[in-house]
């Protein structure tokens, strides 16, 4: 007679088939997305009036709710083009480790070798970023359904606004998840008190800072998930008071995301919900000449959005299959 330990392990095994598929899938259209990006910085007419070469004078930062900026002049090209090689090299390193390459985790998936594949940052990583749609997808739809609706802010320039969602990933958890979460949890947990220590465990704090119980790291990271959430509607240019949940959420997800498995990964989260869709949908526009495209108004983001929905039910099914079977193993004698 089969036992309920291998009924779960079999249904996880049968998931793993049409998941990878669907990693795959989105793990091409990112990649897609990089040149995309340098496309509209560089060659498209979405800045108008303006193009790379526009000065910006000064740089926002963030420490929590309290946005600052930074003394520098900079042409926005230049600034654009190494943060886009930064997350280039955060993607390669992601792609390779820490423990197994991407595509090595993908076979182990396919061959159904169940206990091989969350050792790929890439692989936790498109797994999280697709969860975060699939709420962030279903907490707008509840809004909406009590007339609350999400408006971006407005924007003077298109270009300038795919600068900034690009740009933002980096200010952003630098200052929400490395200061606020990394440092804290370093100052709970180390016990070795040196610089390169803090710095390992500022780029991996569950394994160089050897966290067994979440519980208390748990508490940090929806303190500054909320925190994240309230920044949309109050710091730099606000969203509409509706940003907040949706916010919260993904500033909870990329926290753990942050302290689970390093901050590659969760920089790279924050990536994916900025550059990487945005840069398909002011390279719409520009190829329609239009004005620009809405996220939910044309074929290719529906189809995108219906890819990362349904890859993030697999991964969420996935989970918590893998959660119970892991309390039932614990409980088994």
């Amino acid at each position: 007679m089969i036992s309920s330990i291998e009924k779960l392990d079999r249904i996880i095994k049968a998931l793993l088939i049409p998941y990878s598929g669907l990693l795959s899938v989105v793990f091409g259209v990112m990649i897609l997305s990089f040149p995309i990006g340098l496309y509209v910085m560089y060659n498209s007419d979405v800045g108008k009036e303006i193009n790379y070469q526009y000065p910006i004078n000064g740089l926002d930062m963030f420490l929590g709710d309290i946005g600052y900026k930074v003394p520098v002049s900079f042409e926005m090209g230049d600034a654009f083009v190494i943060s886009w090689t930064i997350f280039l090299i955060l993607f390669t390193i992601s792609y390779f480790g820490p423990e197994s390459t991407l595509l090595k985790t993908l076979s182990n998936m396919m061959s159904r070798e169940v206990k091989k594949f969350q050792g790929n940052a890439m692989v936790n990583m498109l797994a999280w970023f697709s969860i975060l749609i699939l709420f962030s997808v279903t907490i707008d739809t509840i809004q909406q359904s009590f007339g609350v609706k999400i408006e971006s802010p407005a924007s003077g320039n298109d270009l300038v606004r795919f600068f900034q969602l690009g740009i933002s990933p980096l200010t952003e958890e630098t200052g929400f998840r490395v200061l606020l979460i990394g440092v804290p949890l370093f100052l709970m947990y180390s016990h070795i008190p040196s610089w390169k220590m803090l710095a390992r465990s500022l780029w991996r704090p569950s394994k160089y800072l050897l966290i067994s119980d979440y519980r208390k790291p748990m508490i940090l990271i929806i303190t500054i998930g909320l925190l994240f959430g309230v920044a949309h509607i109050i710091s730099g240019t606000p969203w509409s008071p509706g940003k907040v949940t949706q916010a919260a959420m993904a500033g909870v997800i990329i926290g753990w995301v942050y302290v689970r498995y390093g901050l590659a990964p969760a920089i790279l989260v924050h990536w994916a919900t900025n550059y990487f869709l945005f840069s398909y949908l002011f390279f719409l526009s520009d190829l329609s000449q239009s004005a620009t495209i809405n996220d939910s108004s044309n074929p290719f983001s529906n189809t995108v959005e219906v890819i990362l929905v349904t890859t993030g039910l697999f991964a969420l099914a996935i989970k918590i299959l893998e959660r119970i079977e892991s309390k039932q193993i614990t409980s088994s004698p």
